[in-house]
């Protein structure tokens, strides 16, 4: 991929209009602010720091943007608390569609904790119908592909981790494509669920794992050998398991070679990843290094609402950052399409009925 000739930068207006995957996005962490300020007032919430949809979405920003998990992780209490009703979950799903779609988002994966949404009576199973009674009805109005992915967290006990496995596989002809695991890493290893990951595994379920955001190599080596990931969320620092001098990759250690050569995806998030402090900077960021050495890289938003971004947003840090073009934005959505957890037949048309042929009337153009 050439960052040289630059024949095939694409303007803004380009990528809005390429066709784009999403792998890794939270569905509370995604939410308008103007639907946050509705549903609060539908929920007699009123904890909410302001009343404007402007002045929220820079709060939530704001709030994210100090350079650690968890604190990034603190405004999620807000967005929690108005999706405490089945009117509202579906609503934020069907919402997450519509977006997608004015985004120019083919096919998206969405991931959220369920058991989180039970706080006003709502059981897991209802929680599940909701959002994807919210997602059907997004896609059949904006054709939008969607996979809903179920997270446990990594500081709560195992026996819910497992819990929601279960959940999880329970809906699997219902749209739910896999299992993940989120949060803090740090004194929290991934190990701990092992119990969950191996039934994932004898179900014959997918995996995705947040590793390697606040938490070195290791982290990453525990998702994929004691838990069977078969995708990496985020795994920033995989940098470090890769000898870099003078900008060139001298060497790839055991982890990063393991993770190219089995052709592992990663799940990058640029601008969360410099709001969570797991890059420090854009510059600093290793995209172009997993990009270089041809990782699976794929790119994400992980949290539309606090990161106050999008995927074009995302792709166009890319192109004027790390100077992508157009070939780079493609290949960068053959491998999220490549690398999703919806079924085969449903990856190939994809790619070839709205990926590539969306590319060629771009170059055309």
């Amino acid at each position: 991929m050439s960052r040289t000739t630059r024949t095939d930068v694409p303007t803004r207006e380009w990528v809005l209009r390429a066709p784009k995957v999403l792998l890794h996005e939270h569905l509370d962490g995604g939410l308008r602010p103007q639907t946050v300020l509705e549903l609060a007032q539908e929920a007699g919430y009123r904890e909410l720091p302001e009343t404007d949809p402007a002045r929220l979405a820079a709060w939530f920003f704001e709030g994210a943007n100090r350079k650690t998990l968890p604190l990034y992780l603190e405004g999620f209490r807000h967005t929690i608390a108005v999706m405490q009703s089945a009117r509202a979950l579906e609503r934020v799903a069907f919402e997450f569609i519509e977006d997608m779609a004015q985004d120019g988002v083919v096919y998206a994966e969405v991931r959220f904790a369920p058991h989180f949404h039970t706080q006003r009576g709502l059981g897991l199973d209802a929680v599940m119908a909701a959002v994807l009674r919210g997602l059907q009805r997004g896609k059949e109005a904006f054709g939008v592909g969607f996979g809903v992915i179920v997270s446990a967290l990594r500081n709560e006990p195992e026996t819910l981790s497992f819990k929601l496995a279960e959940l999880a596989v329970a809906y699997r002809s219902q749209g739910c494509v896999g299992f993940d695991l989120a949060g803090e890493e740090a004194g929290h290893p991934a190990k701990e669920h092992v119990r969950a990951f191996e039934f994932v595994k004898r179900q014959n379920f997918s995996i995705t794992i947040h590793a390697g955001e606040s938490f070195g190599p290791e982290s990453i080596w525990q998702a994929l050998q004691y838990c069977g990931a078969h995708r990496i969320g985020h795994g920033t620092r995989l940098i470090e398991d890769i000898v870099v001098y003078d900008g060139k990759v001298i060497q790839l250690g055991h982890l990063a070679q393991y993770v190219l050569d089995h052709r592992i995806p990663i799940e990058v998030c640029l601008s969360s990843n410099v709001h969570t402090g797991a890059a420090r900077s854009l510059e600093e960021h290793p995209f172009l290094v997993f990009m270089d050495q041809k990782f699976r890289v794929t790119l994400n938003t992980d949290n539309r609402l606090m990161s106050r971004t999008s995927m074009t947003e995302e792709c166009m840090l890319a192109v004027e950052h790390y100077g992508l073009g157009l070939a780079d934005l493609e290949k960068i959505a053959i491998n999220g399409m490549k690398s999703a957890f919806a079924h085969y037949d449903e990856r190939v048309r994809l790619i070839y009925e709205r990926i590539k042929p969306g590319y060629a009337e771009l170059r055309g153009q």
